[in-house]
């Protein structure tokens, strides 16, 4: 949500990707350091844990150096100075008047909304769509099966066969971080609809090689290496589209009234989803054997459907805008004030500006 608000319109998507860019380059780090022969043992395991706390107390350091939201500042807090200051730190521009006159299109517009609630926000009606998407991105993430892959990738590998399977999961690792700096440098190129459409393709039919290398690994030997292209595919597909987008799209989908309300459903959504997958694949894939994949593949599809549906492109376009496609009326920057009418659109509120 931070970065969202902060970044540039024509930047935000290659910017909100960036954070998924450093959590796979943890978890590459992670899989590297957990290697028998670096801390993986039953002596060094809690070095191991212990070391996660670093990059705590780095953040911890250099928050308070970090600018605060200009949108923050000057549409909540009404702070046009502060909200000035903070645009010019980022921008590096001496004149942000520009970016200042959008904050206070976009504020004029949301004089008559409120921050919402929680359960305010679940109540809205006008705020369903965006919400329903927002969640369903979420699921999208989780429920495709990848963290199912690196939970149990080392596993995965050994039924197919691999000889070095904790070798190949760093394989994974190495896929999962070059993919998703190749995502940094096409999202505001392609968009985040068509990467995502794009990665849940893809990995569905990952998915579906998957299950018919594991079906034939035992008459085929050769299956073993078509399972890991499988395996590495799933993963490059992951990082191209639901890797990154579902996270930075919910931020684009709301106006700042609701939006820190939208971010806490949408976390929600996805640690719920996650647990479940982490508690529960191992037995899923024991009831279902091979055709485990095949279950991750339907709701693939089922996401692929949605998306194309329902999800719109929010690439190039502001705040404004995209939340004035849910509500069915022209945003702020593309409607003409009549004089007859102006009045009315600035409300009874500004009659004294």
């Amino acid at each position: 949500m931070y970065v969202g608000e902060i970044a540039p319109t024509h930047l935000r998507g290659a910017l909100g990707t960036l954070n998924q860019l450093a959590i796979v380059i943890g978890i590459l780090i992670a899989q590297v350091l957990g290697l028998e022969s670096m801390l993986g043992t039953t002596t060094l395991w809690p070095l191991l844990l212990g070391i996660t706390v670093l990059p705590a107390l780095l953040q911890l350091v250099l928050l308070p150096f970090c600018p605060e939201s200009p949108r923050y500042l000057y549409i909540i807090r009404n702070l046009e100075g502060p909200a000035r200051k903070s645009l010019k730190r980022l921008t590096g521009w001496a004149d942000v008047s520009g970016a200042l006159a959008e904050l206070k299109e976009e504020k004029r517009k949301l004089e008559r909304e409120r921050p919402l609630s929680l359960l305010q926000l679940l109540g809205s009606r006008i705020h369903r769509q965006p919400l329903v998407i927002a969640v369903v991105l979420q699921l999208s993430q989780q429920l495709s099966g990848i963290n199912a892959v690196f939970y149990y990738s080392t596993s995965i590998f050994e039924t197919a066969g691999v000889g070095q399977p904790a070798y190949a999961t760093i394989g994974a690792g190495v896929v999962n971080t070059v993919f998703t700096l190749v995502s940094v440098f096409l999202v505001e190129r392609a968009g985040r609809r068509t990467l995502h459409l794009l990665g849940l393709a893809g990995m569905c039919g990952c998915a579906i090689l998957m299950t018919i290398a594991l079906l034939l690994l035992e008459r085929l030997p050769a299956m073993s290496y078509v399972s890991i292209v499988a395996i590495f595919g799933f993963v490059a597909f992951f990082e191209i589209g639901p890797g990154p987008i579902p996270w930075f799209i919910v931020a684009e989908l709301f106006s700042q009234g609701p939006r820190p309300a939208a971010m806490a459903v949408a976390g929600f959504s996805n640690w719920t989803s996650n647990f479940i997958i982490g508690m529960g694949f191992q037995y899923v894939a024991e009831a279902m054997g091979p055709y485990v994949f095949l279950l991750f593949a339907v709701l693939l599809l089922a996401f692929f459907i949605f998306t194309f549906l329902k999800v719109p492109e929010t690439r190039g376009r502001t705040f404004d805008q995209i939340s004035a496609d849910f509500r069915r009326t022209p945003s702020l920057l593309e409607q003409e004030v009549k004089p007859s009418t102006e009045l009315d659109y600035l409300g009874p509120d500004d009659e004294n500006d």
